[in-house]
């Protein structure tokens, strides 16, 4: 029996665009990220949701980019941190599977089935990090209500652009 899939590829961001990104240092990318997920994720934190993340180090890399972003927890906060030979958990996509997550117009099983969002080091570490997201309540934070819908706004306009 010959099962076919029909994978669509994401479209990349072309070069050129992504040279300013990749003109700043890995640590800078690493501190903005971790200061927005602190606003962002300010309760869950002090909640201990993410407490999981706790001294581990989470590689996050946006291909389409080629940037790395490393952050971890630490007492109760979320740090940029170094790169790093190993880290505990990395997870790869490109910027448009990556805002299609955040705006929840594609599911992560789907992309990992898809070999669009690569997972791979601490198995449980990932589960536990997958779970959190899936439970994230982002609906009773207005800033996200508006975040997401700019998304998926943009979403239709960036496949056309870049595809």
């Amino acid at each position: 029996m010959n099962l076919t899939t029909n994978i669509e590829k994401a479209p990349d961001l072309p070069n050129v665009l992504s040279l300013p990104f990749k003109m700043l240092p890995s640590s800078i990318h690493s501190r903005i990220l971790a200061s927005f997920l602190n606003k962002l994720l300010k309760d869950q934190i002090n909640e201990g949701e993410l407490d999981f993340l706790e001294d581990k180090r989470l590689c996050v890399t946006v291909s389409d980019l080629n940037i790395e972003y490393y952050v971890g927890l630490k007492s109760a906060r979320l740090i940029s941190m170094t790169a790093a030979k190993e880290n505990d958990i990395k997870i790869q996509a490109n910027i448009y599977d990556f805002l299609q997550l955040a705006a929840r117009q594609q599911d992560p099983d789907t992309l990992v089935f898809q070999r669009r969002l690569i997972m791979q080091g601490d198995t449980e570490l990932g589960l536990e990090l997958k779970n959190f997201l899936d439970g994230l309540d982002l609906e009773s934070k207005g800033s996200f209500a508006k975040i997401e819908s700019l998304l998926i706004k943009s979403l239709p306009v960036y496949k056309r652009l870049f595809s």
